[in-house]
């Protein structure tokens, strides 16, 4: 296996080349979870693997409550299932926890002062009421529990570790907060093993070829739980050694030739970049510096060509148009320009606006 077959086979596994699925809640199941603490932009990551979805479509999907948004897997946002959610923040929560214990300390933050905090929350929340986070905090204010500086935002996110909220649907593109008891009442429990099992295999089912160490840096266990997972679902999976790099991957045909050849206007944060530790099979680290957030490519979107990263694009929104401003860091044929003004298209029809030049 050679990087250029890593990269066929992510393309076609992260449903970027083609998919199976029709459906955001499908897409998401498949990937176990999509980073998505910016919101709009993670509605895209789910646009561009789903040929004829719209924003609104993912939206109503969200609202729905078919897909939710809680802190799980490192310590921010992602896109879940409600079947997912509950042994999900069961295997994840407990690392991300510790995390959070020195802001804590500062915030004067303990566990008495968290119980309390979700206990009100959930009663302000109970029989199906969705509240927005500035209600919530007029809430926990009343019940004489303070919010100032970064009170409230810890407390929130102790709420979600500990599966007291989740997302709720928008109202006026606000934001708002459920329980998770009534947003998931379906949701599925699994011990330990079993969870760490079943993690691994979504994991490299979506994302393979990949190795230990990207699945650690990904989900945020510890190396020793990612090496336990990995040891348990291994006979399930291909492995391959690279660069003395050991990959693991669902045992299929090589993708063909023609699924590498595909322009696609990546967001920030997609999981075909933050999926892995190693990003060395689609990323030259050389162009750090042609990337205008921080020199990495996670914070930026990004325009990918034939699976590798080539430029960055930025977008401004306006009523009834979308302007792409693109930066590329090589020059390019005229096909390969006219397949971004294609990708660009496609976004655009997306969000249902005109492409604006």
């Amino acid at each position: 296996m050679t990087s250029s077959d890593i990269i066929k086979y992510r393309l076609l596994n992260q449903q970027i080349a083609e998919t199976k699925f029709k459906k955001p809640q499908e897409l998401v199941a498949w990937l176990g979870a999509i980073q998505s603490q910016d919101y709009g932009m993670a509605k895209w990551a789910i646009g561009l693997r789903l040929s004829g979805l719209k924003d609104a479509d993912i939206e109503k999907a969200f609202n729905d409550g078919v897909i939710l948004r809680t802190h799980v897997l490192r310590p921010t946002w992602h896109f879940i299932t409600p079947s997912d959610i509950r042994w999900m923040l069961a295997l994840t929560a407990p690392r991300i926890i510790p995390l959070l214990a020195y802001q804590d300390r500062m915030l004067k933050l303990d566990k008495k002062i968290i119980k309390r905090s979700n206990d009100v929350l959930a009663r302000s929340l109970l029989d199906r009421k969705q509240l927005s986070r500035e209600e919530l905090r007029a809430v926990l204010q009343k019940a004489k529990i303070s919010t100032n500086d970064l009170r409230f935002i810890h407390l929130m996110i102790h709420a979600e570790l500990d599966g007291i909220i989740c997302s709720g649907p928008r109202t006026v593109k606000q934001f708002t907060y459920a329980l998770l008891d009534e947003r998931a009442p379906q949701a599925k429990s699994m011990k330990q093993e079993e969870a760490l099992a079943e993690l691994a295999k979504r994991y490299f089912t979506s994302r393979g070829p990949a190795t230990v160490q990207d699945f650690a840096w990904w989900s945020g266990l510890s190396m020793t739980d990612a090496k336990t997972a990995v040891d348990m679902v291994s006979p399930d999976f291909t492995k391959e050694v690279v660069d003395r790099q050991t990959y693991f991957f669902s045992p299929t045909v090589i993708p063909d030739k023609k699924i590498v050849q595909t322009t696609h206007l990546l967001p920030n944060y997609d999981e075909y970049i933050i999926g892995y530790r190693d990003r060395g099979a689609v990323f030259d680290e050389r162009h750090s510096t042609k990337t205008p957030r921080g020199g990495n490519a996670i914070f930026n979107n990004t325009i990918l060509i034939n699976g590798k990263i080539e430029g960055v694009w930025q977008r401004t929104i306006k009523n009834n148009s979308v302007v792409v401003k693109t930066n590329l860091f090589i020059p390019l044929s005229k096909t390969k320009h006219q397949a971004i003004i294609n990708a660009e298209k496609r976004y655009g029809q997306f969000l249902s606006k005109s492409l604006e030049k």
